[in-house]
């Protein structure tokens, strides 16, 4: 029962502690999201939807796709500036309150990022560098999906439940396992105490993996939503919010690991202790 129980309390623990920690919090969010602005993805992504709304907005008939191959370029080039990693940044920071408080709205609304700040940065340089045509970037709301609507609603009751949770169930878990083993101990002695440190290793196992495939499950059922431009986008966005979920797989499955070792090795080490013992 304690195996099962960690396998539940685990995961429940790291995505509420996650939710509040990270996604509840601006200069996290920012944080975590910061490093796409180096992405090839999010750089592509950028390029392509500052260059489609700029020639929507110029039409010089034969020579269209070559100003279009030439305005993507720029513009990709931009995004590997300071002033774009600025922009990226002041985004994310602008977008942090609207993705909150698209998990907390009305159903049928989906979870974007605006990149009308960036757009802007991306035109005042390319019109002070005197690019052609760049003055007739249009500057409008221009989203990247990072949910779709259905599973933004899917996920809402989920998060509002996870934000209430906050970190008390990472913090009732420890406490009630420093009492299992404590309890185990100081009523049945050693032994029992090392065999119940080992079922909380299995157990802390059992959860890092369960935290693992819900992550796997939760990141593909995201992306079935997103439209295809904006996926590879949208992914990267979503790793980039989950990669502190998948650290916690690996330190948790590394504890869990440590205690099952080490209480087996422990056991073993009484054991033969006794053994010897009893032969003399």
């Amino acid at each position: 029962m304690l195996v099962v129980l960690l396998a539940v309390l685990v995961p429940l623990s790291a995505l509420s502690a996650w939710v509040d920690l990270e996604i509840d919090d601006t200069d996290r969010y920012v944080a975590a999201v910061s490093p796409l602005s180096s992405d090839p993805a999010v750089r592509n992504t950028v390029a392509d939807l500052v260059t489609e709304e700029a020639m929507r907005q110029i039409d010089l008939g034969p020579l269209q796709d070559t100003v279009r191959e030439f305005l993507h370029e720029t513009v990709r080039s931009f995004t590997t500036t300071e002033a774009f990693r600025n922009a990226w940044d002041a985004a994310n920071r602008a977008a942090h309150q609207a993705v909150a408080a698209a998990l907390d709205g009305d159903s049928g609304e989906a979870v974007t990022i605006d990149l009308a700040p960036v757009i802007e940065q991306v035109k005042q340089d390319l019109v002070r560098d005197g690019v052609p045509f760049a003055d007739q970037i249009p500057v409008q709301r221009t989203e990247i999906t990072v949910l779709g609507p259905g599973q933004a609603d899917d996920l809402r009751s989920s998060f509002r439940w996870l934000r209430y949770c906050s970190i008390w169930p990472a913090v009732a878990t420890l406490v009630f396992l420093v009492l299992v083993v404590g309890v185990a101990t100081v009523r049945r002695g050693l032994r029992a105490g090392l065999w119940a440190t080992a079922t909380v290793g299995v157990g802390f196992v059992l959860g890092a993996i369960v935290l693992r495939v819900l992550v796997a499950v939760g990141r593909s059922r995201v992306l079935d939503e997103v439209p295809d431009g904006d996926r590879d986008a949208a992914a990267a966005v979503v790793d980039a919010l989950t990669a502190s979920l998948r650290t916690t797989v690996w330190v948790v499955l590394a504890v869990g690991a440590a205690l099952l070792v080490g209480a087996v090795l422990a056991r073993l080490l009484l054991r033969n202790r006794r053994s010897a013992a009893d032969m003399r």
